[in-house]
């Protein structure tokens, strides 16, 4: 459940989007889509955006697809970009 709230925490989304690089942010977009949390569109609106708007915008599109997506999107970053993810807590798992 930690997750989910890890992604409403403005602290911990706001060094999300600070830390987060455009590579890893298209490996995350490019991992979302392949397992079913966003469709083609939400990619490409995504990919439309800055580095900080597109990061903004897959915490927003995931956020609003409940805990199963947000677990989908912590596991994501944890393998593509570890520091990242210990950027968002001490707590996160």
């Amino acid at each position: 459940m930690y997750v989910f709230l890890i992604l409403t925490d403005q602290t911990s989304w706001a060094q999300f989007v600070q830390d987060v690089s455009e590579q890893v942010l298209n490996q995350l977009l490019d991992s979302l889509l392949q397992q079913g949390v966003i469709n083609q569109e939400e990619m490409e609106s995504a990919r439309a955006e800055t580095r900080a708007d597109r990061a903004r915008a897959v915490i927003d599109t995931v956020r609003r697809k409940g805990t199963e997506a947000s677990s989908v999107l912590i596991d994501s970053l944890c393998q593509l970009d570890p520091h990242v993810f210990q950027n968002l807590g001490p707590d996160v798992k």
